[in-house]
């Protein structure tokens, strides 16, 4: 059982109710009983990042047993999700050992929670598959499972439904492509035998995983461990309109190209952190962001569009003091440029070539990484990501949350409503103090969303 907190949490409980493995529904065949990871699984940090999903239940007929079964039926053409990494990181032995499935229930009405979560983002931090951080700092491969679940139900019916993912196997276009797959055959109870192929598995074989030893930096070590850092979550919704009439504005004026909301949005983002180190520190400090770029249907290989696994980069951009000036557009130039020249390698290379890019990118991160004076945070864009349509039959999410709050992350996503988009913004408590007190983002955002 864990506490809620705010508000509530001197009285709101969440129960476990039961845990089970669920299996796929039919076995999984001889020769798919071996999932290879690639070199771009073996750049993924070791964790279960989850994401919550929290909806109105109403609808009756989607009970917790007709959830399990969906995920059974699911799992069948996504057999990797079900299986155990081997000890060498290199396969996953895919031998239907299951999905971790919890039941919950919490004694808060969904409202209740809404109410409270708009102030405080970090509420839902319960809804989180029991135990998947203790998973993580006592990681057994042979046993832990690949995905936990957890359904949570609301005193009124509503739920909160919760997928925590192994970043080693899965990424977050992999993971999101599965809830949205798995709630589609939940909604329409598609049988396992007309369900088409929901991913390709062929990354392993295409770029295999390696000795990394030789052209892998070791990741940076820590001046301050990152378990003694309190971090918090922030929700900014930015206005359509608004950040319209500013896109327009600077594409007519200094910059030679249309910025995306994307870029807009990161870039307003950006340089409040910015500014909220110069206040912490009394000094700016260099900033680095890690910007991951989805490689499928950018890569020259077609047939990856839709592969399971981690298939993205990390692309550095460095704002330094004294050689980057802090206007909207040098910022947005930056992330451009970066960006464009990922984007257009990764059209043109070999699978040699890719492997080269990305662990170049990997290690100039590491560079800066290494370096205590720099502040760094990654910008994850989730927009058009369909997490929104992941619909189980009780209609779209009214509210969902990401991570573990382990690192400093803007999570970009699509909001409710028109093209807004909306930010969760995880960052160390004393510069979350500065930041959200910066006067770009309460011009250019929503408040009370």
């Amino acid at each position: 059982m864990g506490f809620l907190c705010a508000n509530l949490k001197n009285s709101l409980a969440v129960e476990i109710m039961s845990k089970k493995l669920v299996k796929p529904s039919s076995p999984t065949p001889t020769h798919l009983q071996s999932y290879k990871l690639s070199f771009f699984d073996q750049l993924a940090i070791r964790m279960h990042v989850p994401i919550v999903l929290i909806y109105h239940n109403l609808n009756n007929s989607i009970t917790n047993e007709l959830l399990e079964e969906s995920l059974s039926k699911t799992l069948t053409h996504v057999y990797p999700s079900a299986g155990r990494i081997n000890k060498d990181r290199r396969v996953v032995d895919c031998l239907d050992q299951g999905v971790e499935f919890i039941i919950a229930k919490v004694n808060c009405q969904l409202e209740d929670f809404l109410e409270q979560a708009r102030k405080d983002i970090d509420l839902a931090n319960h809804f989180w598959p029991q135990g998947i951080k203790d998973v993580d700092d006592n990681y057994d491969f042979a046993i832990t499972p690949l995905v936990f679940v957890q359904v949570t139900r609301f005193e009124c019916g509503g739920l909160a439904l919760s997928v925590a993912a192994e970043h080693i196997a899965i990424d977050g276009f992999t993971n999101m492509k599965f809830i949205y797959e798995w709630a589609k055959v939940c909604r329409l109870g598609i049988p396992t035998s007309t369900t088409t192929d929901i991913f390709n598995y062929d990354l392993g074989d295409i770029f295999p995983a390696r000795d990394t030893s030789r052209i892998l930096k070791p990741l940076a070590s820590l001046a301050i461990p990152k378990d003694t850092i309190t971090y918090v979550a922030k929700r900014f919704v930015f206005n359509e309109a608004s950040i319209s009439k500013l896109r327009n504005k600077i594409a007519s004026g200094v910059l030679s190209f249309k910025p995306s909301r994307v870029e807009i949005v990161t870039a307003l983002l950006w340089r409040a952190l910015i500014r909220a180190s110069q206040a912490k520190n009394g000094r700016l400090r260099p900033s680095l962001m890690s910007f991951p770029v989805n490689l499928r249907g950018k890569a020259s290989l077609p047939k990856l569009s839709d592969t399971f696994g981690n298939f993205a980069v990390e692309v550095p951009v460095v704002f330094t003091p004294n050689e980057t000036k802090m206007e909207l557009h040098n910022l947005i130039a930056l992330i451009r440029d970066a960006t464009d020249k990922t984007m257009v390698s990764s059209a043109k290379a070999s699978n040699d070539e890719l492997v080269s890019m990305a662990a170049n990118l990997y290690n100039m991160t590491q560079e800066w990484e290494a370096n205590e004076e720099v502040d760094e945070f990654t910008c994850s864009s989730l927009c058009r990501f369909p997490m929104k349509e992941a619909d189980f039959g009780l209609g779209k999410p009214c509210w969902m949350t990401f991570g573990l709050r382990q690192s400093q992350v803007f999570w970009l996503y699509d909001a409710d409503f028109g093209s807004s988009i909306a930010a969760q913004v995880d960052l160390n408590e004393s510069l979350m103090h500065y930041f959200e007190r910066d006067q770009d983002l309460n011009t250019f955002t929503i408040l009370n969303n």
